[in-house]
């Protein structure tokens, strides 16, 4: 499969080592430039490219930036992808950490509804709450005891199976955790935020958790 990944951070560089490694034909851009990316490149087979071209072709891309930096994103940033490209996005708001105050998201809206609206397009949320390390060490055979979950909420129900296909191969069960809008019981705080629990688990803990930002997570 042809797979963009736009960010080449802790979670952008393992998914690429990962996917490459699953055969899938992968690349990869950051903010810096290809030539910033030549170590990974030799490392895992993936191909450095602009930002621009990331989703040249893809069947998926993967948006891992900080979410301050997502509308600084090239305009068309999708151009040129798969007609059915489906995206995930992997951001969480960080407004004291990193990111700064973001009104909408302070006012209600969910972290990957306003990302929807910067690019122009669906989303699927994955990965935000994962730690990066894990995505290199923690996946197993499917049907594995034990095997760690991670929550995938999108709107359309081909584009979160496909995500879902996706997790799976990379060794981690899936759980659904509804539509984008839903999408807060999975932000940064709540009880799934960082659980490396099994479907089980991760259930509950989606079950759990309370729209309500605590103060370390508001601006």
């Amino acid at each position: 499969m042809k797979i963009g990944i736009i960010g080449a951070g802790n979670i952008g560089g393992n998914l690429t080592r990962r996917l490459t490694a699953l055969g899938h034909d992968v690349s990869v851009a950051n903010s810096r430039g290809p030539e910033t990316l030549k170590a990974l490149a030799e490392e895992t087979g993936a191909t450095p490219v602009v930002a621009t071209e990331a989703a040249r072709g893809a069947q998926i891309v993967v948006v891992t930036v900080p979410l301050k930096a997502v509308p600084d994103l090239p305009s068309g940033i999708l151009d040129g992808a798969a007609e059915d490209v489906v995206v995930i996005d992997t951001g969480n708001y960080y407004p004291q950490q990193r990111d700064g105050r973001i009104s909408a998201i302070e006012e209600g809206l969910t972290e990957s509804r306003w990302t929807e609206q910067q690019i122009g397009h669906p989303v699927v949320k994955a990965f935000n709450g994962t730690y990066a390390q894990d995505i290199l060490d923690r996946g197993l055979p499917h049907g594995a005891p034990g095997r760690q979950a991670l929550p995938v909420a999108g709107d359309h129900p081909a584009a979160k199976q496909a995500v879902r296909n996706l997790i799976d191969e990379l060794g981690f069960d899936t759980v659904d955790a509804g539509g984008i809008d839903e999408s807060w019981r999975q932000q940064p705080g709540t009880p799934v935020y960082g659980n490396r629990g099994d479907a089980d688990a991760i259930a509950k803990a989606l079950a759990d958790a309370s729209p309500e930002r605590t103060a370390e997570w508001r601006a």
